[in-house]
């Protein structure tokens, strides 16, 4: 699977991730599915509301306006991103645990099939 994001996105995410340190930054990607690659058309920025530095939860109410945004726009919801300030930029064992949707990508680039972490290529464009 090849996710597609574009350069302003990713330095959106970027600069996002740097304000709420020292806590884990997160949010949700969507986009569209077209000839079995993803293209993120918008990365929403949601508010960690467990104010940890290791883990994460998404604020519900902002979580629901952003999937109401991705229908009113005709996306999908691809997946979420997360930073990982404490730990490594690599799948945790709690994201792994965590990962109920085979579907659903992390911009790490990864997805989790049955508790099996599949690389995923991201490009920037």
């Amino acid at each position: 699977m090849t996710i597609h994001l574009k350069r302003e996105d990713y330095d959106k995410m970027i600069f996002h991730a740097f304000a709420q340190i020292p806590e884990e930054a997160c949010g949700l990607i969507g986009g569209r599915i077209k000839g079995g690659e993803k293209y993120i058309e918008n990365v929403y920025l949601l508010t960690n509301i467990d104010h940890s530095r290791e883990h994460f939860s998404l604020n519900p109410k902002e979580q629901l306006s952003a999937v109401r945004d991705m229908r009113k726009n005709g996306w999908e919801p691809l997946g979420n991103w997360h930073s990982h300030p404490e730990s490594p930029s690599r799948p945790s064992q709690e994201d792994i645990r965590l990962a109920f949707d085979s579907s659903a990508s992390y911009l790490n680039s990864f997805h989790v099939e049955k508790g099996e972490v599949k690389k995923e290529n991201l490009v920037l464009e």
